[in-house]
């Protein structure tokens, strides 16, 4: 085979343009390298943002759930505490029904124990069984009256005590029927007031309160006037009459001038005007100053405490606390005088009804038989 013969010399190429190829090659390799590594840091800061903020997305959306929950479980912490309350009041209220029941029961229970003697009772003899059932029945009555306020359960054990003792005819029993007797006597002499029309007329003077005037009140100036301005009046009536009078001289004095007739009118006139400003003023002797004192919110709030008072006194009525209740209307009637108008119908109203209700409370105790059970005892001890 023939070999190749090495190249000449002159087929060599020139030695420049490998020293260009060279210069070329490492100037345009390094920017295509920093081209690919600023893209992939872009990529690479983009894929972080996007991961930070779908990381920010998530804590922002743990956060509101957390706040949500928060707010739930706070809601269900103040309903479980409203529930908590709400079970202790159902407790407490079943307690106090318990309480009552058993107060109820443990009454049964006695009243039962009682029947169970009045029937053991029964064996025995006549007068002791009458003087039993005589105790028993008064005792009964004297509770219905003192529960009720009314002497009228009283007055008819008491009749038919002294009459199943007048039929029973016993020489030894006379002790008792006198007891019954005096006993029946003081009963019906004692006057015992009817709460019901008490409680009607503590309502009436509740209503009238709003319609009593108030001593600094524009009412109670013009339906009482002071002296000043009662002493005004006749001397109104007197330049009235002294123009009447000069109206009637007019015709007769004609002939002055009317220089005279101008100077006569104008003292009228001045004496008019004066008298009416007198009358705009007036002179009032105070004796209670914190009367007069009173401002339009405090007369609201006056007027708001004595209707508490009176409702006191009605609900001390009802549960027969007299004393409480003749307390709170002794403060009411010396609190009107002090700011409301002791001169207007209306205010004497009010005092005279607050002077009958406290003087019939205190007639609603009744008068119990101890005579009667003294008698009682006296002869079943000595049968």
């Amino acid at each position: 085979m023939n070999e190749p013969s090495p190249p000449t010399p002159q087929a060599l190429p020139a030695p420049v343009a490998p020293q260009v190829e060279q210069d070329l090659t490492p100037t345009h390799a390094p920017a295509e390298w920093v081209r690919w590594a600023v893209l992939v840091l872009s990529l690479t800061s983009a894929g972080g943002l996007w991961l930070a903020w779908q990381a920010q997305s998530r804590v922002q959306g743990l956060e509101q759930e957390l706040v949500r929950r928060q707010q739930s479980s706070q809601t269900q912490a103040t309903e479980a505490h409203l529930m908590a309350k709400q079970a202790q009041e159902l407790s407490r209220e079943s307690a106090a029904r318990t309480a009552l029941l058993e107060s109820r029961l443990a009454e049964v229970a006695l009243q039962r124990t009682q029947v169970e003697d009045l029937i053991k009772n029964l064996s025995t003899s006549r007068d002791e069984n009458l003087l039993a059932d005589l105790e028993a029945s008064l005792r009964v009555a004297t509770q219905q009256a003192s529960l009720t306020g009314s002497a009228e359960p009283l007055v008819v054990a008491l009749q038919s005590a002294d009459a199943r003792l007048a039929r029973a005819a016993q020489p030894r029993l006379d002790n008792v029927r006198r007891a019954v007797a005096k006993d029946l006597d003081q009963v019906r002499a004692t006057r015992v007031a009817d709460l019901s029309a008490l409680t009607v007329r503590l309502d009436e003077a509740t209503r009238l309160v709003d319609e009593v005037p108030l001593l600094n009140s524009p009412e109670a100036a013009r339906l009482h006037p002071d002296s000043a301005s009662a002493k005004a009046q006749p001397a109104a009536r007197k330049p009235k009459a002294a123009a009447s009078a000069a109206s009637a001289s007019e015709p007769t004095e004609a002939g002055t001038g009317w220089s005279t007739q101008a100077y006569e009118w104008l003292g009228r006139a001045g004496q008019r005007v004066w008298l009416e400003t007198r009358n705009l003023i007036r002179v009032t002797e105070i004796n209670r100053p914190e009367g007069m004192l009173v401002s339009p919110e405090q007369s609201y709030f006056l007027r708001e405490n004595i209707k508490l008072r009176l409702l006191n006194a009605r609900l001390a009525l009802l549960s027969r606390q007299t004393a409480i209740a003749a307390s709170d209307l002794q403060e009411v009637e010396a609190t009107v005088p002090r700011y409301f108008d002791a001169n207007s119908r209306k205010t004497q109203l009010l005092r005279s009804m607050l002077v009958d209700v406290a003087k019939q409370s205190t007639q609603t105790t009744v008068p119990r038989p101890d005579d009667t059970f003294a008698a009682l005892a006296a002869v079943s001890a000595g049968r």
